[in-house]
């Protein structure tokens, strides 16, 4: 099936979600109608190249080649689109390894991403190792609750970011999970571990009452859900425990969805909350309409790459 086909089918597999309360309706096809697409990934942990043809789990998937021919051909269908990471960008093949980062920084900057947020991963080779391979990113880290004003990463990430897309504005937050316990304290130095939730009520309605953004989205590395440990702070709790967030894109615990969980927020309307499983296998996209009332709906779903 030739590359268009096949996402026009995927995608058409999905159901118009409404959000923010709005009453159920198909405007996706109106006059007038601005279509932004999300692409995002998460977890990809330097897998540069595809899985081979007689792997046993993953044949001929993955791959950073193939996952910029999609998105060229997405970006060709819609140019109205952001491509996001939910982190863990580094560790997990030798490419890391011997390059350091270096490598995943500048693939990610060919394929022009426009931001992406820190996983624990991250920070394997140590804060300063982080910070060296700034240099080679051409997109934009967005951090909310790690404060790194005692540290040499200190002004190179962002709380939050603002895009204007087709006169839509699209303000942007990323959330970090908890360093300490996971990550050896010297990697991550004196950064500072803010709450995800007050951080996340604080940032949103910045971006949604002050900033007055139409589409609000959250690059998190929660986690989507712990089934060990229900009560454990994960993307699922935090879309309860908040307003205003249109989107959360989460990272952290592997989760493969097919397409966007909708969950209630705090005021009852509907969000959504999405991840792509791992190792660059596949490629989230999300289509947001808006009409000209800036009402908006969404549709969802996972491309195998």
């Amino acid at each position: 099936m030739k590359r268009r086909d096949f996402i026009q089918k995927t995608s058409a597999t999905t159901a118009l979600i409404t959000l923010g309360g709005i009453g159920l309706q198909s405007f996706a096809n109106k006059t007038n109608t601005k279509q932004i697409t999300i692409l995002h990934t998460n977890d990809v942990h330097s897998h540069i190249d595809p899985f081979g043809p007689n792997d046993g789990t993953y044949p001929n998937m993955g791959g950073v080649a193939r996952r910029a021919s999609l998105v060229e051909s997405i970006r060709k269908e819609n140019p109205n689109t952001l491509l996001l990471d939910a982190g863990d960008i580094f560790q997990g093949t030798p490419y890391f390894n011997y390059y350091g980062g270096e490598l995943e920084f500048k693939l990610m900057s060919m394929l022009k991403y426009d931001a992406a947020t820190l996983g624990n991963h991250d920070f394997d080779a140590g804060i300063d190792g982080l910070y060296a391979q700034l240099p080679h990113a051409k997109f934009d880290f967005i951090c909310s609750n790690y404060d790194f004003s005692n540290t040499i990463m200190d002004t190179h990430t962002k709380p939050y970011k603002i895009y204007n897309v087709d006169g839509i504005k699209i303000g942007i937050f990323g959330l970090g999970i908890k360093l300490k316990g996971i990550v050896d304290s010297k990697n991550y130095k004196e950064t500072k571990y803010l709450d995800p939730i007050e951080t996340a009520k604080d940032m949103s309605r910045i971006l949604k009452t002050e900033k007055q953004c139409d589409l609000v989205i959250c690059l998190s590395h929660l986690g989507y859900y712990y089934k060990e440990n229900p009560d454990r702070l994960c993307d699922l709790i935090l879309a309860k425990s908040t307003k205003d967030i249109d989107l959360i894109i989460g990272g952290h615990t592997h989760t493969f969805l097919q397409k966007p969980t909708v969950v209630k927020n705090s005021e009852d309307k509907n969000m959504l909350v999405n991840q792509v499983g791992y190792w660059g296998i596949n490629l989230g996209r999300i289509d947001f309409y808006f009409d000209t009332d800036k009402n908006k709906s969404a549709n969802g779903t996972s491309i195998i790459v």
